[in-house]
């Protein structure tokens, strides 16, 4: 019979022919063979099986193995022995090796047949042993597959005790060896099937043997967590995490993150995978494993692991919302890693640039579960808008890709925030620095946040995009690397010139900070801003006074002027006549400081007695005009009894020469620590015309604040006046958004929208000349006991100007004014958010004078004139006209007027906070006399002084050097250790978000940023 079953397999015959003939030999075999015959058949089925050509032959094999293995079973339990597996399983047969699949399918064939002889327990024994040894051996996942599917059906052969445990430990290794190197769908399809097989097994074993479960884990994570370079274990073992019972969740991850002897290398990588396991098609639970062990990470504060995981798997996670298999679990941990990462906002600005192409695949795509995905997806992202509210220019797209879909309530997104967090506000984080983007193409520098210092990066910006202070600056011959000034030109001629795309000011925030301002916190930018200009202007007086002592033929001063000889001397004379400027006309002017003369003006105020005529007047010097918001429609309109009085408002001046640096307290408190969340009167929304026609609005002193008339000699009802009497070169206006709640004892936010004209006028009293006098007047302070209740005049406040400008006695001209920068401030509270600053290069074409007759030109904001304001619309310009840039910390981008008028609309968190106006040479009668700009205006920027030039030399060879490293750094993928953290007491306002450090470096002392985040602020 094996000799006609050996012919007819070779033979020409059909396929049908040879199956008929096959048909006839499988039915002899219930007849009586000769032990000798079967022998030679199962000898020959054996070739069919193993050696067959194609499909056919095999299968006419098992058929026939199987038919006469059923009939003659002594005889097939005979040839079907010990030694003959073994003979299989170590040699293999013939040209078939031994790790070819064919033989463990013959194998479970035999044991199948043998199932019900005794023989069959010997083959059990042999086949524990066997299996094991081959499992040891890293099987492929094809013959690893076909073991599974044996062992499956026999468990008898599955080792058992501690031969059991050690094989699930080494299945489990052999899991991570599975690579698949196929990309067509089939082939992938099929390798899935053989990996589900074998973990099939392991969760056969565990539940049979649960003594098995906990090595065969920790055996997975000795896996993953390895940091050997040339291994990389394979997703495949996402398979088991299904298998994993839920239940030990907590004991597990509680177990691992507190075991001393993981090392954080070890954790960060098995994070890594886990997460990289996101990836694998039918892994259930890997989201669960994953966030569960991101929390256990956060409960024992391993926030470096965190970070470093977060910053470096964000974009694959987001990646994997793009295949519907996988979308849900990933956008689980997606969501979880953002929502926790509270302390900076950069994992979100990772994956900001793919929000919108998902948005509009997944509404292209129509489906209902598209669709519930994405109303899950959006609002998401508005939380993390929300968290991280300082950044139009990079929501601005989400927003219009998602103006249609529901957007969660305030409430929510809060309650969203504060379960996500990563502690419970009383831990602070900290990292390295960030990676860094290359330079913007607006060519312009970034600075670096080194921990809550949004506010000086913001006013550093404002100052830099002044362009006569800027070129004045840099253009000044500096000796002595300690004074302030030399600093700020040091910084200036980085932000200018670095190849870096942000700049660490590092040096300038040691020297600048004021004494009081606590390291890591969050500052108001006003009160810095003040400091800064009074330090500058305080040192600046104390060198001239020093140089006014030495004799006439000195060595040149420690600060000299911009009008050198061309080797960069200044003459003796010239030092003498002017250590900070070219000599003027008047000598008495040479003193004033560079501050004086680009941000110095004076208010003259006056109280007349309303009984006698007696005025008393007092003139002021002042750097910045704080703008109060006028009372509300509501409250203006109701009756009042002469005696009842709104809101005092006191100027807040610089401390340049005297004047107080914070409004005086007033016993009207309680009205400024109101919050307007919006204006509810319904005509236009204030201005910042409105405002400054407010501060100079006159008040009326009567009753508990009546004037005390020397002439009269009692308290009299009497008028008070304050008139700007010399107007500055740069014009700074402070809103007095933050006041104080008596109640609640914690100052609010006023976050009513002001519209911000690009153009101003200010009123600028007596005919004289509108520059300084020759000699700051020096003055006290406004006494704090003053109580001065300030009522706004009439509608008819414009004829009343008019009349008095007629009247000739008091005469005034109008300063014209063009908008230069705007610092914004994002939140709701004094005490948390961030800053960030628009500015706008204005050029020799935005100085052009102002026409008489240009008084009614209205402005985009639609301001109508005034006697303080007048809209206008300054010259477009730039890449489709965004002739203005938005300065962001380290980012900076273009940006449009328009973009800067409409923030608080689109974002309601972010109001205008400081504006820096410069003024414009007027046309006509009244034009400027005189030296334009006190000498401060240049044409062009100066030329980079050589100490200068060689520390910027200097910086960006290291800016190249640094870069290099980082790319064979990442070439060597070697594991980041550049996060740390430490706790620092707790936050009581919960802050949305922290300005922590953002990379990049600098020279001389600009190097990365502080590693310390005491606030939750950025």
């Amino acid at each position: 019979m094996d000799k006609i079953l050996e012919g007819l397999i070779s033979s020409s015959h059909t396929v049908p022919v040879k199956k008929a003939i096959v048909k006839k030999v499988v039915e002899a075999a219930e007849k009586d063979v000769a032990a000798e015959e079967c022998r030679a058949l199962f000898t020959v089925t054996t070739r069919l099986i193993l050696l067959g050509e194609d499909a056919f032959q095999k299968q006419v094999g098992f058929q026939v193995l199987e038919a006469y293995a059923r009939y003659h079973r002594s005889e097939f339990e005979s040839f079907f022995s010990k030694d003959f597996v073994l003979g299989l399983l170590h040699g293999g047969y013939e040209q078939v090796e031994r790790k070819d699949p064919a033989l463990v399918d013959l194998v479970h064939c035999g044991l199948r047949l043998l199932i019900s002889c005794p023989a069959v327990l010997e083959l059990f024994s042999v086949i524990q042993v066997e299996v094991l040894r081959l499992v040891c051996e890293r099987p492929n996942p094809a013959l690893c597959a076909r073991l599974s599917t044996m062992l499956s059906d026999f468990v008898q052969c599955v080792p058992r005790d501690k031969a059991g445990v050690f094989f699930c430990q080494q299945l489990v290794r052999t899991i991570s060896y599975f690579h698949c190197m196929v990309s067509q769908e089939q082939e992938l399809e099929e390798y899935v099937g053989q990996v589900t097989k074998v973990s099939t097994l392991l969760q056969n074993i565990w539940k049979a043997e649960p003594a098995t479960l906990l090595p065969s884990l920790q055996e997975v994570f000795a896996i993953i967590s390895s940091t050997d370079p040339s291994f990389e274990p394979s997703i495949a073992l996402a398979s088991l995490v299904q298998h994993i019972p839920v239940q030990m969740i907590t004991v597990l991850i509680k177990s691992l993150t507190t075991d001393q002897n993981v090392k954080d290398a070890n954790m960060t990588k098995a994070l890594c995978r886990m997460i990289d396991w996101l990836s694998w098609p039918l892994a259930h639970h890997v989201d669960t494993w994953v966030i569960a062990l991101l929390k256990g990470l956060a409960a024992v504060q391993k926030f470096t692991i965190l970070i470093d995981v977060t910053l470096l798997k964000i974009e694959l996670v987001f990646n994997r919302l793009w295949y519907p298999i996988v979308r849900q679990g990933a956008l689980a941990v997606l969501s979880h890693m953002l929502l926790s990462f509270q302390h900076s906002p950069e994992a979100f600005h990772l994956v900001i640039p793919h929000v919108v192409h998902l948005v509009q695949s997944l509404q292209a795509d129509g489906l209902p579960s598209s669709k519930a995905f994405l109303l899950q997806f959006t609002e998401l992202i508005h939380c993390m808008m929300y968290q991280y509210s300082g950044f139009p220019d990079l929501y601005d797209h989400i927003l219009e890709a998602i103006k249609d879909l529901p957007k969660p309530s305030e409430e929510k997104v809060k309650l969203v925030l504060n379960q996500s967090a990563w502690t419970s506000q009383s831990n602070a984080f900290t990292c390295g620095p960030l990676r860094q983007a290359g330079k913007s193409e607006t060519g312009k520098t970034g600075l670096v946040n080194l921990g809550n210092t949004c506010y000086m990066n913001s006013i550093l910006q404002t100052l830099f995009m002044a362009t006569d202070f800027r070129r004045h600056v840099l253009s000044l011959q500096l000796n002595g690397s300690n004074i302030l000034m030399k600093k700020l030109q040091l910084l200036f001629a980085f932000l200018a010139h670095t190849q870096r795309a942000a700049y660490a000011p590092r040096n300038f925030l040691e020297a600048s900070r004021p004494p009081w301002f606590n390291v890591g916190s969050q500052q108001d930018c006003s009160e810095y801003l003040r400091f800064l200009l009074d330090r500058l202007h305080e040192e600046e007086k104390t060198i001239q006074v020093l140089e006014s002592t030495k004799p006439s033929v000195a060595p040149a001063a420690l600060l000299d002027s911009s009008s050198t000889d061309p080797v960069g001397q200044t003459s003796p004379e010239e030092s003498e006549a002017s250590p900070l400027s070219p000599a003027e006309s008047k000598a008495e002017e040479d003193t004033r400081t560079v501050i004086e003369r680009t941000f110095g003006g004076k208010l003259v105020t006056g109280i007349r007695c309303m009984h006698c005529d007696g005025t008393s007047e007092k003139e002021e010097p002042f750097t910045d005009l704080s703008l109060a918001f006028c009372p509300s429609a509501a409250s203006q309109d109701a009756p009042k009894s002469e005696g009842t009085s709104p809101e005092p408002k006191v100027v807040c001046q610089g401390s340049v020469n005297g004047g107080s640096e914070a409004p005086v307290p007033s016993s009207a408190a309680d009205q400024a620590s109101q919050v307007y969340p919006s204006p509810e009167t319904s005509g236009p929304p204030l201005s910042v015309p409105d405002l400054l026609d407010y501060l100079l609005a006159p008040e009326i002193l009567d009753q508990d604040n009546a004037y005390f008339c020397e002439k009269c000699g009692c308290l009299r009802r009497a008028e008070k006046t304050m008139k700007v009497v010399s107007a500055p070169e740069y014009l700074i206006l402070t809103l007095l958004r933050f006041s104080y709640d008596a109640k609640y004892h914690v100052r609010r936010k006023i976050l009513e929208n002001v519209t911000i004209p690009p153009h101003l006028r200010l009123p600028v009293h007596n005919a004289a000349p509108l520059s300084c006098t020759s000699s700051p007047l020096q003055v006290d302070s406004p006494e704090s006991s003053e109580n001065l209740a300030k009522k706004l005049k009439p509608s008819q406040k414009d004829e009343d100007e008019d009349e008095s400008e007629a009247g000739g006695g008091d005469a005034s001209v109008q300063a014209r004014y063009v908008l230069s920068s705007v610092v914004m401030h994002s939140g709701v509270s004094s005490e948390s958010g961030h800053y960030y600053s628009y500015g706008h290069d204005i050029t020799a074409a935005d100085a052009e004078p102002f026409k008489e007759d240009a008084r009614k030109v209205q402005g985009e904001c639609g301001a109508t004139p005034g006697p303080a304001g007048q809209g206008g619309t300054p010259p477009v310009r730039g890449p489709e006209g965004n002739d203005w840039l938005l300065f962001n910390d380290s980012r900076v981008t273009y940006a449009s007027f328009r973009s800067v008028q409409n923030i608080t609309n689109r974002f309601p968190k972010d109001t205008a906070y400081v504006l820096m106006y410069r003024k414009q040479e007027l046309d006509g009668p009244h034009a400027n006399k005189g030296p334009p700009a006190n000498g401060l205006r240049q044409r062009a920027e100066p030329p980079l002084q050589k100490e200068l030039l060689d520390a910027i030399i200097k910086d960006n060879k290291l800016y190249l050097q640094e870069q290099e490293l980082n790319a064979r750094s990442q070439a060597m993928q070697a594991p980041s250790s550049s996060c740390s953290f430490r706790p620092n007491g707790s936050d009581d306002n919960n802050p949305p978000g922290s300005c922590g450090p953002s990379g990049g470096g600098g020279g001389g002392g600009g190097g990365g940023g502080f590693n310390t985040i005491s606030r939750l602020v950025f």
